[in-house]
């Protein structure tokens, strides 16, 4: 069994001040959002994603540091560990949707590329910071899940059923860590409007606009980052387990208010 829990006064100063965070799939929407926001609360940020000039400029900017990562690659994440000294928080924000096919039309390819990014790639960088994480003595371990995890839709199965894992991957670290001074943050965000997302997944501009068509106000990826900030910088005793946030037009996956 692991150690028993520092007393609140080991903890480090609230809320970024001295602490480095690291945050996975930086170079655009709630990843490079959430870096802005961390750096502006004072974390020194690791911007870490595949795309090292997007990551070069947004450093520039925030003043933190590039590190080209691909999570679906063994070697890329153990360079990403072995060059970092200290690690108190890591956002777990990278991955994406690839198809909208029904079940029975199923790319299994599509399949493969999106377990492997979103859950293999989660768990590949998880195991090889959770170390500094835990010598850190208040880590911060976020996962940027999504309300696919919670519920199951038609066209949606091959990332419903990675976001699920994602969900499930939080839920039991939080049980296995409880002994360690590290907090498990799942937020889980609804229909957020972002750059790429959706055309990744539908395959143009055109289709990814109408799942926006007469949406007022969907989330954009500075709420998501917004609120990751909120609940990284509470004191450390306090847990935020899942964090469910959608638009307000947004009551549910299957009901969103459009106006005509």
């Amino acid at each position: 069994m692991s150690s028993p829990v520092p007393p609140p006064s080991a903890a480090l100063p609230f809320p970024g001040d001295g602490r480095v965070a690291v945050v996975t799939g930086a170079s655009s929407g709630i990843g490079a959002a959430t870096a802005e926001r961390l750096a502006a609360d004072g974390f020194s940020v690791v911007l870490a994603a595949r795309r090292i000039d997007r990551l070069t400029a947004l450093a520039e900017r925030t003043g933190g540091r590039a590190v080209q990562l691909d999570v679906t690659d063994a070697a890329s994440v153990e360079a990403l560990a072995a060059g970092l000294d200290r690690v108190d928080v890591l956002v777990n924000n990278a991955g994406g949707a690839f198809d909208v096919n029904p079940v029975a039309e199923a790319d299994l390819d599509s399949w493969a590329r999106t377990y492997d990014v979103n859950v293999l790639g989660t768990v590949r960088v998880t195991k090889a910071l959770l170390p500094a994480l835990k010598a850190s003595g208040a880590g911060d371990l976020v996962f940027v899940g999504s309300t696919a995890g919670l519920v199951s839709y038609e066209g949606g199965a091959s990332y419903t059923a990675a976001k699920h894992g994602v969900h499930t991957l939080a839920e039991t670290l939080r049980l296995e860590l409880v002994y360690d001074p590290v907090r498990v943050i799942e937020i889980a965000p609804g229909m957020v409007r972002t750059e790429e997302f959706t055309r990744n997944r539908t395959g143009s501009q055109e289709k990814a606009d109408a799942v926006y068509a007469g949406v007022r106000q969907p989330l954009v990826a500075e709420d998501v980052a917004d609120v990751i900030g909120w609940a990284v910088t509470r004191p450390h005793h306090v847990n935020v387990d899942l964090l469910v946030v959608r638009p307000r037009a947004q009551a549910a996956h299957h009901k969103v208010a459009r106006e005509q």
